[in-house]
């Protein structure tokens, strides 16, 4: 396993590539196809600088050099977006890299997808730690086994559903079929967000690297240490080990702890976030920190859509506490367990007693989504243009907390 960390300052696009191109020089690479996993445009990354290093370092040797977008169950990227993501222009596209492929994943299209095996109802119970006990079927996208080595690239980050971010996770969701990824989800929102988020071993991890060791490929992975623009760290290996070291380092740069929660927070979405599916993210990174009866907003102008893929499910159930839907499972039988576990993250945890839901805390929408649909999904409503941020700078005494860019960096109570 290969580290590169300076956390006094960021790694340079030289020093990045420098790195990845040691990683690989030893690697027996040559004549083989090679296919990279990458993240989408909603996590913060150095993907231009990494995607020249990576193709640099192997298109004299590799037969194939193609990259595959860990969708998840995000919309598909068109190519003017892929574009931004690899920092190229179409006429490079075109030319200086014409021979590289760049594949969006499907988790929908059953014909570019791929059964490789099914994890029992007994070993989900034993995995799960007796939370749920149902069989899983597990689906790949199909385009993977093309290659002769799969290599994972990307950030790791304290996540909501699996604990931290990245390593195996790129493989389930990022390019898995829905049923896996379905049970995984909804197992974390068992847990819930506040238990879960920033836990490096949970029950959901264990479930996810069951799936991957059914991928009877040669798998490598690029692990990176990144905050915002600026990169510290990168790790590469065998996927579970150069994770578990990166986790171990996010959990040093990527969890702030408070002395006390906030009556009112002011979460700001960065212009990444494009719907509430992933600029709930604000809430799960900052859910911990708000005070009991406090409120939590999230704060994005430029957003006008609950989801562009699950949109017109989340406004049939709306957001909900975890208690709300186990007491009342019947009736929400036919929707996928993503959906309900992004559900409860949004919403965050709370009691249903009697039929009376109440939620810890209030979730408000500062966005172009209008007054009617927040409250018609259980969410407060504010106009964003009435909301001066510099209004919560600077407040802590006064238990006002402002968050900008939000989403990424988990925020703790110390005690």
């Amino acid at each position: 396993m290969m580290q590169h960390v300076n956390l006094q300052q960021p790694l340079s696009e030289e020093d990045i590539a420098d790195f990845v191109n040691e990683a690989l020089a030893h690697e027996s690479i040559d004549r083989k196809r090679l296919l990279f996993i990458i993240p989408d445009s909603t996590r913060s990354m150095p993907m231009p600088a990494m995607f020249r290093a990576l193709v640099a370092a192997t298109e004299r040797r590799a037969e194939a050099v193609d990259f595959l977008i860990a969708l998840g169950t995000h919309p598909p990227m068109p190519e003017d977006a892929i574009n931004r993501l690899i920092g190229v222009n179409q006429e490079e596209r075109n030319t200086r890299y014409a021979a590289v492929n760049i594949f969006n994943h499907e988790w929908q299209n059953l014909d570019r997808l791929q059964h490789i095996g099914t994890i029992e109802a007994d070993e989900i119970a034993e995995l799960s730690n007796g939370l749920m006990r149902q069989k899983a079927a597990v689906l790949v996208n199909k385009r993977i086994f093309d290659y002769d080595r799969v290599i994972l690239v990307g950030p790791v980050f304290p996540h909501e559903v699996v604990g931290f971010s990245g390593g195996n996770k790129y493989f389930f969701p990022g390019v898995a079929g829905a049923e896996i990824l379905n049970l995984f989800h909804w197992l974390g929102a068992l847990i819930t967000n506040p238990v879960i988020n920033g836990t490096k071993h949970t029950p959901v991890r264990a479930v996810i690297d069951k799936a991957a060791s059914m991928i009877h490929l040669e798998k490598r992975c690029f692990c990176l240490n990144v905050s915002g623009s600026r990169t510290h760290g990168i790790f590469y290996g065998e996927p579970e080990e150069a994770w578990s070291v990166a986790a171990d380092l996010s959990a040093q740069t990527h969890i702030v702890y408070k002395e006390k929660p906030y009556r009112s927070v002011l979460a700001m979405a960065p212009e990444m976030y494009d719907d509430i599916w992933v600029a709930g993210k604000c809430m799960y990174k900052l859910e911990p920190v708000v005070a009991d009866g406090g409120e939590l907003i999230i704060y994005a102008p430029h957003i006008s859509e609950i989801s562009y893929t699950h949109g017109k499910l989340i406004r049939r159930i709306g957001y909900h506490t975890r208690d709300y839907f186990l007491a009342q499972m019947d009736k929400f039988r036919d929707v996928p367990g993503g959906i309900l576990a992004h559900s409860t993250h949004v919403r965050g945890i709370g009691t249903f007693e009697n039929g009376v839901e109440k939620p810890r805390i209030q979730v408000t929408l500062a966005t172009q989504i209008p007054r009617d649909v927040c409250e018609s999904i259980n969410l407060g409503y504010r106009d964003p243009s009435t909301i001066n941020p510099e209004d919560w700078r600077d407040k802590e005494h006064e238990g006002m907390l402002l968050v900008e860019h939000a989403g990424e960096v988990l925020y703790r109570l110390k005690s």
